[in-house]
Order: structure tokens, then sequence, then C-alpha cells
């Protein structure tokens, strides 16, 4: 999302944790993205786990229309 000229500039870090700021006291949070090979490692970063990593059975479900 962020303009290839101001990336690794910390302007998607701002941008998300902005984003997430009134979420603070959620216990899940599910971003849910296309598959661009560097947003693994932003996301990451970013705290975020891809699920198919996680240790214990996980579910998600989603639905496009």
């Amino acid at each position: 999302l962020v303009d290839p000229e101001h990336q690794r500039a910390g302007v998607g870090r701002r941008l998300l944790q902005r984003v997430l700021e009134p979420f603070a006291d959620v216990r899940q949070q599910v971003l849910i993205t296309d598959d661009e090979s560097r947003q693994r490692a932003f996301y990451e970063a970013m705290g975020f786990t891809e699920i198919r990593d996680l240790e214990y059975p996980i579910r998600a479900f989603m639905r496009f229309s």
C-alpha cells in the first residue's frame, strides 16, 4: 500500500499501528491480504503469524460475495 519510493522508511509500520490502535484490547486481530512475497516479512515484523505456521489447530473462514 505504500508507494515503493517511500517503502522501508517506517511509513507502513506507522500506518498499521494507527489502524490497530483502537483495537488494542481485542484479543484476536486477523489480517487478510493477498500473497505478495514481501508482505510476509512485514507482517511478521509487526507481530503477526501466518495461520499455517501456528503450532495448534485453528480455523479461518471467509466468504466472498
